[in-house]
Protein backbone atom coordinates (compact mmCIF):
# COMPACT_ATOMS: atom_id res chain seq x y z
CA UNK A 1 0.00 0.00 0.00
CA UNK A 2 1.39 3.40 -0.93
CA UNK A 3 0.95 5.58 2.14
CA UNK A 4 -0.20 9.08 1.33
CA UNK A 5 1.34 12.27 2.69
CA UNK A 6 -1.47 12.64 5.18
CA UNK A 7 -0.93 9.13 6.50
CA UNK A 8 2.77 9.82 6.92
CA UNK A 9 1.94 13.07 8.65
CA UNK A 10 -0.26 11.33 11.20
CA UNK A 11 2.28 8.56 11.76
CA UNK A 12 0.40 5.70 10.07
CA UNK A 13 2.80 2.88 9.26
CA UNK A 14 0.23 0.48 7.86
CA UNK A 15 -3.51 -0.03 7.80
CA UNK A 16 -5.57 -3.11 6.91
CA UNK A 17 -9.23 -4.01 6.80
CA UNK A 18 -10.01 -7.66 7.50
CA UNK A 19 -13.14 -9.07 5.94
CA UNK A 20 -15.27 -11.90 7.28
CA UNK A 21 -13.02 -14.34 5.44
CA UNK A 22 -10.07 -13.01 7.42
CA UNK A 23 -8.09 -11.61 4.47
CA UNK A 24 -6.34 -8.28 5.02
CA UNK A 25 -6.85 -5.44 2.54
CA UNK A 26 -4.81 -2.19 2.63
CA UNK A 27 -6.76 0.79 3.85
CA UNK A 28 -6.09 4.51 4.25
CA UNK A 29 -6.92 6.66 7.27
CA UNK A 30 -9.92 8.26 5.58
CA UNK A 31 -11.25 4.87 4.50
CA UNK A 32 -10.76 3.51 8.00
CA UNK A 33 -12.68 6.38 9.61
CA UNK A 34 -15.46 6.02 7.03
CA UNK A 35 -15.66 2.27 7.66
CA UNK A 36 -15.75 2.71 11.44
CA UNK A 37 -18.44 5.39 11.29
CA UNK A 38 -20.72 3.41 8.98
CA UNK A 39 -24.42 3.60 9.91
CA UNK A 40 -25.61 1.09 12.45
CA UNK A 41 -28.25 -0.21 10.02
CA UNK A 42 -25.47 -1.29 7.65
CA UNK A 43 -23.10 -3.31 9.84
CA UNK A 44 -19.94 -4.58 8.20
CA UNK A 45 -18.24 -7.77 9.24
CA UNK A 46 -14.55 -7.84 10.08
CA UNK A 47 -12.29 -5.26 11.72
CA UNK A 48 -9.66 -2.63 10.96
CA UNK A 49 -6.04 -2.68 12.11
CA UNK A 50 -4.08 0.60 12.20
CA UNK A 51 -0.41 0.72 13.18
CA UNK A 52 1.07 4.13 14.16
CA UNK A 53 4.52 5.57 14.75
CA UNK A 54 4.48 7.70 17.92
CA UNK A 55 7.49 9.73 16.81
CA UNK A 56 5.05 11.62 14.57
CA UNK A 57 3.94 14.63 16.61
CA UNK A 58 0.34 14.52 15.38
CA UNK A 59 -0.24 10.76 15.73
CA UNK A 60 -1.72 10.80 19.25
CA UNK A 61 -3.86 13.88 18.59
CA UNK A 62 -5.29 12.34 15.42
CA UNK A 63 -6.15 9.10 17.23
CA UNK A 64 -7.92 11.02 20.00
CA UNK A 65 -9.92 13.01 17.48
CA UNK A 66 -10.96 10.28 15.04
CA UNK A 67 -10.78 6.84 16.70
CA UNK A 68 -13.04 5.38 19.41
CA UNK A 69 -10.27 4.54 21.86
CA UNK A 70 -10.60 4.30 25.67
CA UNK A 71 -8.98 6.86 27.95
CA UNK A 72 -6.91 4.10 29.58
CA UNK A 73 -5.10 3.60 26.27
CA UNK A 74 -3.86 7.19 26.16
CA UNK A 75 -2.98 7.05 29.87
CA UNK A 76 -0.80 4.03 29.10
CA UNK A 77 0.89 5.98 26.30
CA UNK A 78 1.82 8.78 28.70
CA UNK A 79 3.05 6.42 31.42
CA UNK A 80 5.88 5.17 29.22
CA UNK A 81 7.36 1.69 29.49
CA UNK A 82 5.84 -0.56 32.12
CA UNK A 83 5.46 -4.29 32.61
CA UNK A 84 3.52 -6.27 30.02
CA UNK A 85 -0.20 -6.43 30.73
CA UNK A 86 -3.55 -7.01 29.04
CA UNK A 87 -6.60 -5.54 30.78
CA UNK A 88 -10.23 -4.76 30.15
CA UNK A 89 -11.08 -1.06 29.78
CA UNK A 90 -14.69 -0.19 29.02
CA UNK A 91 -15.25 -3.48 27.16
CA UNK A 92 -12.07 -2.90 25.15
CA UNK A 93 -8.73 -4.62 25.59
CA UNK A 94 -5.73 -2.41 26.35
CA UNK A 95 -2.39 -4.16 26.03
CA UNK A 96 1.07 -2.90 26.95
CA UNK A 97 3.58 -5.23 25.35
CA UNK A 98 7.33 -4.79 25.79
CA UNK A 99 9.33 -6.07 22.87
CA UNK A 100 12.92 -6.06 21.62
CA UNK A 101 14.27 -3.82 18.89
CA UNK A 102 14.43 -5.13 15.35
CA UNK A 103 18.23 -5.36 15.48
CA UNK A 104 18.56 -6.77 18.98
CA UNK A 105 22.16 -7.22 20.18
CA UNK A 106 21.65 -8.06 23.87
CA UNK A 107 21.69 -4.43 25.00
CA UNK A 108 19.24 -3.53 27.81
CA UNK A 109 18.46 -0.25 26.05
CA UNK A 110 17.08 -2.17 23.03
CA UNK A 111 13.86 -3.10 24.81
CA UNK A 112 10.92 -0.84 23.92
CA UNK A 113 7.14 -0.78 24.36
CA UNK A 114 4.22 -1.45 22.03
CA UNK A 115 0.78 -0.15 23.00
CA UNK A 116 -2.36 -1.80 21.66
CA UNK A 117 -6.09 -1.21 21.90
CA UNK A 118 -8.45 -3.96 20.74
CA UNK A 119 -12.20 -3.71 20.28
CA UNK A 120 -14.64 -5.74 18.23
CA UNK A 121 -14.14 -3.66 15.05
CA UNK A 122 -10.83 -1.85 15.65
CA UNK A 123 -7.28 -2.82 16.58
CA UNK A 124 -4.73 -0.01 17.06
CA UNK A 125 -1.02 -0.51 17.72
CA UNK A 126 1.54 2.21 18.47
CA UNK A 127 5.29 2.16 18.93
CA UNK A 128 8.10 4.70 19.09
CA UNK A 129 10.90 2.37 17.94
CA UNK A 130 11.01 -0.44 15.34
CA UNK A 131 10.13 -3.69 17.13
CA UNK A 132 10.66 -7.21 15.94
CA UNK A 133 7.34 -8.88 16.84
CA UNK A 134 5.08 -6.23 15.32
CA UNK A 135 7.23 -6.19 12.17
CA UNK A 136 6.80 -9.96 11.93
CA UNK A 137 3.04 -9.46 12.24
CA UNK A 138 3.09 -6.87 9.44
CA UNK A 139 5.04 -9.23 7.25
CA UNK A 140 2.57 -12.05 7.94
CA UNK A 141 -0.33 -9.83 6.90
CA UNK A 142 1.48 -8.81 3.72
CA UNK A 143 1.98 -12.48 2.89
CA UNK A 144 -1.74 -13.18 3.21
CA UNK A 145 -2.25 -14.25 6.82
CA UNK A 146 -5.92 -14.19 7.79
CA UNK A 147 -7.47 -13.28 11.12
CA UNK A 148 -11.03 -14.01 12.10
CA UNK A 149 -11.21 -11.32 14.79
CA UNK A 150 -9.22 -8.53 16.40
CA UNK A 151 -8.44 -10.77 19.38
CA UNK A 152 -7.05 -13.31 16.92
CA UNK A 153 -4.65 -10.58 15.77
CA UNK A 154 -3.60 -9.97 19.39
CA UNK A 155 -3.04 -13.70 19.91
CA UNK A 156 -0.88 -13.87 16.81
CA UNK A 157 1.19 -10.94 18.09
CA UNK A 158 1.67 -12.64 21.47
CA UNK A 159 2.80 -15.85 19.78
CA UNK A 160 5.21 -13.91 17.56
CA UNK A 161 6.66 -12.25 20.63
CA UNK A 162 7.03 -15.63 22.32
CA UNK A 163 8.87 -16.94 19.23
CA UNK A 164 11.20 -13.95 19.29
CA UNK A 165 11.86 -14.50 22.98
CA UNK A 166 12.56 -18.20 22.36
CA UNK A 167 15.24 -17.25 19.84
CA UNK A 168 16.73 -14.75 22.28
CA UNK A 169 16.88 -17.43 24.97
CA UNK A 170 18.48 -19.82 22.48
CA UNK A 171 21.11 -17.26 21.47
CA UNK A 172 21.78 -16.41 25.12
CA UNK A 173 22.14 -20.11 25.92
CA UNK A 174 24.70 -20.48 23.14
CA UNK A 175 26.65 -17.53 24.53
CA UNK A 176 26.56 -19.03 28.02
CA UNK A 177 27.71 -22.40 26.65
CA UNK A 178 30.66 -20.71 24.94
CA UNK A 179 31.58 -18.84 28.13
CA UNK A 180 31.29 -22.05 30.16
CA UNK A 181 33.63 -23.85 27.75
CA UNK A 182 36.14 -21.01 28.07
CA UNK A 183 35.80 -21.19 31.82
CA UNK A 184 36.56 -24.91 31.83
CA UNK A 185 39.69 -24.17 29.78
CA UNK A 186 40.77 -21.63 32.39
CA UNK A 187 40.18 -18.53 30.26
CA UNK A 188 38.64 -15.87 32.43
CA UNK A 189 39.44 -12.87 30.27
CA UNK A 190 36.28 -10.72 29.75
CA UNK A 191 34.02 -13.59 30.79
CA UNK A 192 32.75 -11.79 33.89
CA UNK A 193 31.69 -8.68 31.96
CA UNK A 194 29.94 -10.76 29.27
CA UNK A 195 28.02 -12.76 31.86
CA UNK A 196 27.10 -9.56 33.69
CA UNK A 197 25.73 -8.00 30.52
CA UNK A 198 23.74 -11.12 29.66
CA UNK A 199 22.29 -11.35 33.13
CA UNK A 200 21.22 -7.68 33.13
CA UNK A 201 19.50 -8.15 29.77
CA UNK A 202 17.69 -11.31 30.88
CA UNK A 203 16.59 -9.74 34.16
CA UNK A 204 15.19 -6.74 32.29
CA UNK A 205 13.48 -9.00 29.76
CA UNK A 206 11.86 -11.06 32.49
CA UNK A 207 10.79 -7.99 34.45
CA UNK A 208 9.26 -6.19 31.47
CA UNK A 209 7.97 -9.04 29.32
CA UNK A 210 6.30 -11.19 31.97
CA UNK A 211 2.52 -10.48 31.83
CA UNK A 212 0.97 -9.14 35.02
CA UNK A 213 -0.89 -12.15 36.45
CA UNK A 214 -3.57 -10.11 38.23
CA UNK A 215 -4.81 -8.18 35.19
CA UNK A 216 -4.62 -11.27 33.00
CA UNK A 217 -6.57 -13.36 35.52
CA UNK A 218 -9.34 -10.75 35.71
CA UNK A 219 -9.51 -10.59 31.92
CA UNK A 220 -9.73 -14.34 31.48
CA UNK A 221 -12.33 -14.58 34.23
CA UNK A 222 -14.54 -11.70 33.04
CA UNK A 223 -13.79 -10.98 29.38
CA UNK A 224 -15.68 -8.40 27.29
CA UNK A 225 -18.95 -9.79 25.92
CA UNK A 226 -17.85 -9.55 22.28
CA UNK A 227 -14.79 -11.82 22.76
CA UNK A 228 -15.48 -15.30 21.40
CA UNK A 229 -14.79 -18.36 23.55
CA UNK A 230 -12.24 -19.84 21.15
CA UNK A 231 -10.37 -16.51 20.99
CA UNK A 232 -10.25 -16.48 24.77
CA UNK A 233 -8.86 -20.02 24.80
CA UNK A 234 -6.22 -19.00 22.25
CA UNK A 235 -5.28 -16.02 24.43
CA UNK A 236 -4.95 -18.30 27.44
CA UNK A 237 -2.72 -20.69 25.50
CA UNK A 238 -0.59 -17.81 24.17
CA UNK A 239 0.00 -16.48 27.68
CA UNK A 240 0.82 -19.97 28.96
CA UNK A 241 3.41 -20.42 26.21
CA UNK A 242 4.80 -17.04 27.08
CA UNK A 243 5.02 -18.03 30.75
CA UNK A 244 7.02 -21.13 29.81
CA UNK A 245 9.54 -18.98 27.96
CA UNK A 246 9.77 -16.66 30.97
CA UNK A 247 10.46 -19.73 33.11
CA UNK A 248 13.32 -20.69 30.77
CA UNK A 249 14.65 -17.16 31.22
CA UNK A 250 14.66 -17.66 34.99
CA UNK A 251 16.52 -20.97 34.67
CA UNK A 252 19.13 -19.36 32.41
CA UNK A 253 19.58 -16.54 34.92
CA UNK A 254 20.28 -19.08 37.66
CA UNK A 255 22.83 -20.78 35.43
CA UNK A 256 24.56 -17.46 34.76
CA UNK A 257 24.56 -16.74 38.48
CA UNK A 258 26.30 -20.05 39.19
CA UNK A 259 28.90 -19.33 36.49
CA UNK A 260 29.51 -15.89 37.97
CA UNK A 261 30.04 -17.45 41.39
CA UNK A 262 32.45 -19.98 39.88
CA UNK A 263 34.40 -17.23 38.12
CA UNK A 264 34.45 -15.16 41.31
CA UNK A 265 35.82 -18.19 43.18
CA UNK A 266 38.57 -18.72 40.60
CA UNK A 267 39.48 -15.04 40.60
CA UNK A 268 39.61 -15.09 44.40
CA UNK A 269 41.87 -18.16 44.29
CA UNK A 270 44.21 -16.46 41.81
CA UNK A 271 44.27 -13.35 44.00
CA UNK A 272 45.16 -15.45 47.05
CA UNK A 273 47.98 -17.10 45.11
CA UNK A 274 49.33 -13.73 44.03
CA UNK A 275 49.17 -12.43 47.60
CA UNK A 276 50.93 -15.54 48.89
CA UNK A 277 53.70 -15.14 46.30
CA UNK A 278 54.09 -11.48 47.26
CA UNK A 279 54.21 -12.44 50.94
CA UNK A 280 56.85 -15.10 50.26
CA UNK A 281 59.03 -12.63 48.37
CA UNK A 282 58.69 -10.13 51.23
CA UNK A 283 59.54 -12.75 53.87
CA UNK A 284 62.54 -14.09 51.98
CA UNK A 285 63.88 -10.58 51.37
CA UNK A 286 63.41 -9.53 54.98
CA UNK A 287 66.76 -10.84 56.41
CA UNK A 288 68.89 -9.30 53.70
CA UNK A 289 66.97 -5.98 53.96
CA UNK A 290 67.50 -5.85 57.72
CA UNK A 291 71.18 -6.80 57.38
CA UNK A 292 71.91 -4.22 54.68
CA UNK A 293 70.04 -1.64 56.74
CA UNK A 294 72.22 -2.24 59.77
CA UNK A 295 75.50 -2.44 57.87
CA UNK A 296 74.68 0.63 55.82
CA UNK A 297 74.38 3.01 58.79
CA UNK A 298 78.12 3.90 58.62
CA UNK A 299 78.57 4.13 62.39
CA UNK A 300 81.39 2.90 64.51
CA UNK A 301 81.52 -0.69 65.76
CA UNK A 302 80.26 -2.38 62.58
CA UNK A 303 81.11 -6.10 63.08
CA UNK A 304 83.48 -7.89 60.73
CA UNK A 305 84.74 -4.57 59.36
CA UNK A 306 88.36 -5.55 60.06
CA UNK A 307 87.94 -9.26 59.34
CA UNK A 308 89.22 -10.61 56.04
CA UNK A 309 86.34 -13.10 55.71
CA UNK A 310 83.69 -10.66 57.03
CA UNK A 311 81.75 -10.48 53.76
CA UNK A 312 81.42 -14.26 53.52
CA UNK A 313 80.39 -14.49 57.17
CA UNK A 314 77.60 -11.97 56.57
CA UNK A 315 76.50 -13.82 53.42
CA UNK A 316 76.29 -17.08 55.34
CA UNK A 317 74.32 -15.45 58.16
CA UNK A 318 71.87 -13.88 55.71
CA UNK A 319 71.43 -17.21 53.88
CA UNK A 320 70.80 -19.04 57.15
CA UNK A 321 68.21 -16.55 58.37
CA UNK A 322 66.56 -16.48 54.91
CA UNK A 323 66.32 -20.27 54.95
CA UNK A 324 64.81 -20.25 58.44
CA UNK A 325 62.27 -17.57 57.45
CA UNK A 326 61.32 -19.51 54.30
CA UNK A 327 60.93 -22.74 56.26
CA UNK A 328 58.69 -21.08 58.83
CA UNK A 329 56.55 -19.44 56.09
CA UNK A 330 56.07 -22.62 54.05
CA UNK A 331 55.38 -24.67 57.19
CA UNK A 332 52.60 -22.24 58.14
CA UNK A 333 51.17 -22.54 54.61
CA UNK A 334 50.99 -26.34 54.91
Amino acid sequence: MAISFGAQQYGLLCGYRFEASGAGLPITLDEAVQWLTAPADAPQAGFVWLHFDLTAASAEAWMQAHLPLPAEFFEALRQGSRSTRIEDAQDRLVAVINDVAYEFSFDPSEIATLWMSVSERLAVTCRAHPLRSIDRLRESVKQGASFGSSVDLLNHLMKDQADVLVRIVREATNKVDSIEDSLLRGRLHQQRSQLGTLRRVLVRLQRLLAPEPGALFRLLRQPPPWVAAHDLDELRQATEEFSLVIRDLSALQERIKLLQEEIAGQVSEQTNRSLFTLTMVTVLALPINITTGFFGMNVGGIPFAQTQAGFFIVVVLVAVFTGIAGWLAFRRRD
